[in-house]
């Protein structure tokens, strides 16, 4: 009788962020084909280990932080909880993507 070793494949991925920054205006909604409704906005945070910014593409999916992202100003201070997803959608030149940060928790600082 031969014994067979299975080797148990442990995943360690982690998809977890916290972003603080300004928002650089205000948030828009948007209505996808398939009905669901997203608001976007982008968020200004400032590079720590050299000078300038990154402007990060957000995304609010859920009722509640749609509707948060919808009350955010210019140049207001929010944290930001979330993950990293890139984003497929076919553009007349053909399929397009894009990093997309989706935001389930939205704060006011």
């Amino acid at each position: 009788m031969v014994k067979k070793v299975v080797e148990e494949v442990i995943d360690h991925s982690l998809n977890d962020l916290l972003l603080r920054g300004r928002v650089s205006a205000e948030a828009t909604t948007k209505e996808l084909p398939s009905g669901d409704k997203v608001v976007e906005f982008r968020l200004i945070v400032t590079r720590t280990e050299r000078e300038g910014v990154d402007t990060l593409d957000i995304a609010a999916w859920s009722a509640k932080s749609r509707k948060t992202a919808l009350t955010l100003k210019a140049d207001q201070w929010v944290e930001i909880s979330g993950s990293i997803h890139r984003r497929f959608w076919q553009s007349p030149g053909g399929l397009a993507s894009r990093w997309q940060v989706e935001a389930t928790e939205i704060s006011r600082l």
